[in-house]
């Protein structure tokens, strides 16, 4: 089927709205796993720095660590020891169970949403989504728990230097204002950054599908190949890795400046002492609190780019998230539901569609069409490429819901409540077709699957290289020609009552393309089947009951039956 012009195939313009709470809505479930990591990471962190301060206190103490002192440093081990166990333990949970439950949640909004959604947010821009940024989250877990940890030693050591000498706390204060403006600055500028390599990403992975889909291509034509490499692909790589570089420095560097002010500062203290009588106690707390500190800062500051990397994905999936947020109505994911049956006929009353215009085109609107196709009978949609017949075709099948009149199966219009539902009639082979492996056709209708497969398999001639086994064809690895045949045994098993092929024949030989027009489609069609074939064949038109020709989102021709006997109908 050829796209009509103004076919919604862009990228989605600007953000989408709703993305604070999206990320609030992923997290919600969390919460109490969350406030259990950060009590036992707070409480691990109390621990570590309790025990600063006795080995403090053990330094200037004749007696050394005795008696209930000794059991209190035990004590405090053990604490630090079980809460940071409990702190990651409950982290790394959250983690994995947040991992599992965005790729769920993504999964199910993706297979509910509307096509034109779809249709709009490209798979460049879907893959990243599903696959980098939901493993960046992943990662990011497994550091958050330590960052929290390191956090809470931290306020802890500076609680009790406060407490050691409010003097000196001051001039540390001072410094670390510094350092955190700093890091706060190198922050801003690395998730800046990026942000940037992100979207040079989307880029980077719409030239690996280009590389995979169109490989034959690109082998035949050296200068497309050199500039597809060179130009899009190389470029796109240099430019990740700048971004990157100098995002990741930008950490690296501010991470450098704040290790030379911690050292600095060492100095200022032991500078200070050497001015002015200081308890031996203080001088010796401050500079073992200071020593030990530096590992916990340094952790935070190793943690900070996965985690601004992590916010980035997690805005990336926000925004998927927020734009997938409206399902299409009444679709049930959970249930496979009733088949569905067709007596009589499916008709279209003054149904119209239309698209928004291009960026400086005009806007494509199909319609009003006024069309009955009843079951038993053969049908061709014709027209020139933009004509209208794929947006027919996505009407007829309920992929999209008519912006004015309506569809009606059997004399019932099909709403929002009974779409999906009627979308069950039909079986499709698209020209863009996908080919799923396992079959869907239930067993018990006349035999086992492999049983019912085989005779089509054989009569189109693929059963030496395919067989079905498990409920699945043996393989699929297979010519695109061969495949389309593939998908045909999928129709045939299915049984549905309407049959829907889209250029079918195009990837056929003549011997193939000969006996799918006049011996495939009328053996359906006499089984009772209603078979709608989209076909540029002008050789085999007059082998349809009608033919319906479109031109510029019209019905031009076509819409009545040709003068032939009606046939009798047998039982699909």
């Amino acid at each position: 089927m050829n796209t009509a012009p103004g076919t919604p195939a862009g990228d989605p313009p600007g953000p989408a709205p709703g993305k604070a709470g999206e990320v609030s809505g992923l997290l919600k479930p969390f919460l109490p796993w969350l406030a259990f990591s950060a009590v036992t990471g707070v409480a691990a962190g109390a621990a570590t720095v309790a025990l600063l301060g006795t080995i403090n206190a053990v330094l200037n103490r004749p007696g050394g660590m005795a008696g209930g002192l000794l059991l209190t440093f035990v004590a405090l081990c053990a604490v630090a020891l079980v809460g940071r166990a409990a702190s990651s333990m409950s982290t790394n949970l959250v983690g994995q169970r947040l991992v599992a439950q965005v790729r769920k949640s993504l999964a199910r909004k993706i297979l509910a949403a509307p096509i034109d959604a779809l249709e709009r947010y490209r798979t460049h821009r879907l893959m990243p989504v599903l696959t980098g940024d939901v493993d960046m989250i992943s990662d990011a877990a497994f550091v958050l728990s330590s960052a929290l940890i390191a956090l809470a030693i931290t306020l802890g050591c500076l609680g009790y230097l406060a407490w050691l000498s409010p003097a000196l706390f001051g001039l540390l204060l001072l410094a670390l204002v510094v350092g955190v403006g700093v890091q706060t600055w190198a922050q801003a500028r690395g998730i800046k950054g990026f942000h940037k390599a992100r979207d040079a990403e989307e880029q980077l992975h719409k030239a690996y599908r280009a590389i995979s889909d169109g490989a034959k291509e690109l082998r035949m034509h050296r200068a497309r190949r050199a500039g597809m490499y060179g130009g899009q692909i190389e470029g796109t790589v240099d430019r990740i890795r700048e971004i990157n570089w100098r995002a990741i420095n930008t950490y690296v560097l501010a991470t450098a400046f704040g290790s030379a002010l911690f050292f600095l500062l060492i100095a200022l203290i032991l500078g200070w002492a050497a001015l002015r009588t200081m308890p031996p106690s203080v001088l010796s707390g401050f500079v073992l609190v200071l020593l030990f500190l530096k590992g916990p800062l340094d952790q935070i500051a190793a943690a900070v780019p996965g985690i601004g990397r992590a916010r980035v994905a997690f805005q990336r999936i926000a925004d998927m998230s927020a734009r997938f947020a409206t399902p299409e109505p009444f679709l049930d994911l959970d249930q496979p539901g009733e088949p569905a049956a067709l007596a009589d006929a499916i008709e279209l009353r003054g149904v119209g569609y239309g698209f928004p215009a291009p960026d400086g085109g005009e806007a494509f609107v199909l319609g009003p069409v006024d069309l009955t196709l009843r079951r038993g009978e053969m049908v061709f949609v014709v027209g020139d490429n933009g004509s209208g017949k794929t947006t027919l075709v996505k009407l007829l099948l309920g992929l999209y819901a008519p912006q004015q009149g309506q569809v009606l199966a059997d004399g019932r219009p099909v709403t929002d409540q009974t779409r999906d539902h009627y979308r069950q009639l039909y079986t499709t082979v698209f020209s863009d077709f996908y080919l799923f492996e396992d079959l869907a056709a239930e067993a018990g209708q006349g035999g086992s699957l492999p049983e019912r497969a085989l005779p089509y398999l054989q009569r189109l001639e693929i059963a030496h290289k395919v067989s079905v086994k498990d409920g699945a064809f043996s393989t699929v690895d297979l010519s695109t020609g061969q495949r389309k045949r593939l998908a045909l045994v999928h129709a045939y098993l299915e049984g549905r009552p309407v049959l829907v092929f889209d250029e079918w024949a195009a990837d056929q030989d003549p011997t193939f393309r000969h006996l799918f027009y006049t011996e495939l489609l009328p053996e359906l069609r006499d089984k009772g089947h209603l078979v709608i074939v989209v076909s540029h064949d002008d050789r085999y038109f007059h082998l349809a009951d009608r033919v319906i020709r479109m031109d510029h989102g019209r019905i031009v021709e076509g819409a009545a039956p040709v003068a032939r006997p009606r046939r009798e109908t047998a039982a699909a």
